[in-house]
């Protein structure tokens, strides 16, 4: 259960989740408490239901899209596994700058040396157990060493806990944006498919499912809370943060060069943790779970394999590509959480008897509306890139 908990956080947290929460943070200062307050009611949400409906009727979404709709599932998983390979780019890119910030090692070779780190792991003999724990460990790291920068920035605790509740400003481009990057595109269903494969699935595991999934949202709160009041303290000081780096920047003003350093070890963690979720993701939406584990870690080891050829041949992934693939993100989640919902309301033969509460479908189907807002908007900036 913690594995697949802290696959989801960690796949959520990564070198983009930094940027937009340190960015957001310099904007909009103490308001922003309030965005990441409702960002998280509604990953909730979104989370509950669809781990609820996976993991109850054992199928993987890919799975469950098939049998709703057949050539559902495949739709899915091509949007999936081409949105994943791009940002998995972008991954490897954020765990080399990890290291040339820790260590000065040159960003490239940094970026080469997590991907063997992802591939070891599922190279593994116990490939399950190694990611499990590689990711709980990841997690944690970048939690107390987030909270760390947290006190010795010293936030306006008092304005942003007002701000909470009574915002002074409310932007819900902000909102929308928060909710795709932590429930967005592959992210919710990572934890979702790691609870199946490790066989915590059925009827019998509602409450362990129900627990975790919340868990999982939780954390990543947790980061995303850390992160704010960490750069909030120093904005309040009124120090001008660089636009290139904001969240590098706002550790060093924190904590010196020991901040600098620590930013180092948080975006390589950030960043080797979503290489291992979005590659283990990927492969899992375009294999079935009559794929033998071995075959699949051997698949996920080409992913990521291919994933750092490009890395080194591009340098990272250009910046077109990275809104294109945000951009898919955006058009899974509307998909996939209908797909979801309409499984919860109609069909009570693949939930095994199990009835959905009321109060998640309401949840749920409110979370939907705003889903599909976002997927619009998504979809309008493919076509505008495009045209």
């Amino acid at each position: 259960m913690a594995g697949a908990m802290f696959l989801m956080a960690t796949s959520a947290i990564g070198p983009g989740f930094l940027t937009q929460t340190s960015v957001f943070t310099v904007q909009m200062g103490a308001s922003f408490a309030f965005a990441i307050l409702l960002s998280i009611l509604v990953d909730i949400a979104i989370q509950l239901n669809v781990w609820r409906v996976l993991c109850v009727s054992g199928m993987r979404a890919n799975e469950l899209g098939n049998t709703v709709l057949p050539g559902l599932g495949w739709f899915l998983a091509v949007l999936v596994f081409v949105g994943g390979m791009v940002f998995n780019i972008g991954n490897i890119a954020g765990t080399g700058l990890g290291l040339n910030a820790m260590l000065g090692i040159d960003a490239r070779i940094g970026g080469v040396i997590a991907a063997a780190i992802a591939i070891f792991i599922f190279l593994s003999k116990r490939a399950g157990v190694a990611l499990d724990r590689i990711v709980a460990v990841l997690g944690a790291i970048m939690i107390l060493l987030m909270l760390y920068v947290a006190i010795v920035s010293q936030p306006p605790l008092g304005e942003a806990l007002k701000n909470t509740v009574m915002p002074e400003q409310i932007d819900f481009f902000v909102i929308t944006t928060l909710i795709g990057g932590t429930v967005g595109g592959y992210i919710t269903f990572a934890g979702a498919h790691r609870l199946i494969d490790s066989g915590l699935s059925g009827p019998e595991h509602v409450k362990d499912i129900t627990t975790t999934s919340v868990l999982g949202v939780v954390i990543t709160g947790v980061m995303r809370v850390l992160l704010f009041l960490a750069v909030l303290g120093v904005v309040a000081t009124g120090v001008t943060l660089s636009e290139d780096n904001t969240a590098a920047d706002a550790f060093f003003h924190a904590a010196g060069e020991f901040g600098l350093r620590a930013f180092g070890v948080v975006l390589f963690a950030a960043g080797l943790s979503s290489v291992i979720g979005a590659s283990y993701t990927s492969i899992s939406f375009v294999t079935t779970q009559k794929v033998a584990p071995r075959t699949r870690n051997m698949l996920t080891v080409g992913f990521i394999l291919i994933c750092a050829v490009l890395f080194v041949i591009l340098n990272s992934a250009p910046q077109k590509l990275l809104i294109f693939a945000g951009a898919f993100n955006g058009i899974i989640l509307p998909i996939a959480f209908a797909m979801v919902m309409w499984v919860a309301f109609k069909w009570r033969d693949l939930m095994q008897g199990v009835k959905h509460p009321i109060w998640l479908l309401v949840a749920g189907s409110l979370a939907l509306v705003l889903e599909i807002y976002i997927g619009v908007k998504s979809f309008s900036s493919i076509v505008d890139m495009w045209v």
